[in-house]
């Protein structure tokens, strides 16, 4: 959690430390999948989708031997973690069939988890599938499924108590509202996401509004906002693939 927290501030190299330290200690099992796919998501939020899916299948292949006794929330939570991330590196990848078919995978098994362990226990879960086939959905050109999944996203988000979750299911819906004539409502709800993402030290999602309005609005203010946020990551260890 202290890496997820890391990450979300854009402090990589602090992350990476902490997550390398975890692994030392777990081969495998289930902390060991959820600190394999935090170390795919640091990746891939700087654009490395193809060394992202290495960790990711990493993350899948260690729950193998976990005992069906064993099979509890953590267990649940880690599979469902490496089938969405391993589906965003795959969309990453161009490779848009692949993500909606390992995202099916992922909706059984969530179906399964939230019986068991009930739905409220899985919610960062079931944000994160929406997320991902929102994304899925906008490199199809399906801004209405799009925008399905990103509103889906914001109403369990909504009733979370992560703020990190709730700024970036906001910032998706900005995106699907980018397929829309007018222009207006995408760049103020994206203005919205970037005054929080400041407010709360969200160093990457600010940095990811700021590309967004600066794509609907052409304003180069934003642009120069956008390359702030970049510096500010590089410092803190992030190193974009460009």
């Amino acid at each position: 959690m202290h890496a997820v927290v890391l990450g979300g501030q854009g402090r990589y190299a602090a992350a990476r430390a902490g997550l390398d330290e975890l692994l030392r200690r777990e081969r495998s099992g289930p902390v060991a999948s959820l600190a394999s796919s935090t170390r795919a998501s640091l990746l891939r939020q700087t654009g490395w989708h193809r060394q992202a899916s290495a960790w990711d299948g990493r993350a899948l292949a260690v729950l193998a031997g976990v005992e069906d006794r064993d099979r509890g929330l953590l267990f649940a939570a880690a599979r469902c973690d490496a089938l969405t991330g391993l589906a965003a590196d795959a969309l990453g990848c161009g490779r848009l069939a692949l993500g909606w078919q390992l995202l099916g995978r992922c909706q059984e098994d969530l179906m399964v988890f939230e019986d068991r362990v009930g739905a409220a226990a899985v919610w960062r879960q079931r944000v994160r599938l929406h997320w991902v086939s929102a994304e899925l959905a906008l490199a199809g050109a399906d801004f209405g499924e799009a925008g399905r999944h990103a509103r889906a996203a914001s109403e369990i988000a909504e009733r979370a108590e992560s703020v990190r979750h709730r700024v970036k299911s906001d910032l998706l819906l900005a995106a699907t509202m980018t397929g829309e004539p007018d222009a207006r409502p995408a760049a103020e709800l994206a203005g919205n996401v970037l005054t929080r993402a400041e407010r709360h030290g969200l160093v990457p999602l600010k940095w990811a509004a700021s590309m967004l309005l600066s794509g609907v609005t052409f304003d180069s203010s934003w642009e120069a906002e956008r390359e702030a946020c970049e510096l500010l990551i590089r410092r803190r260890g992030g190193r974009f693939n460009v």
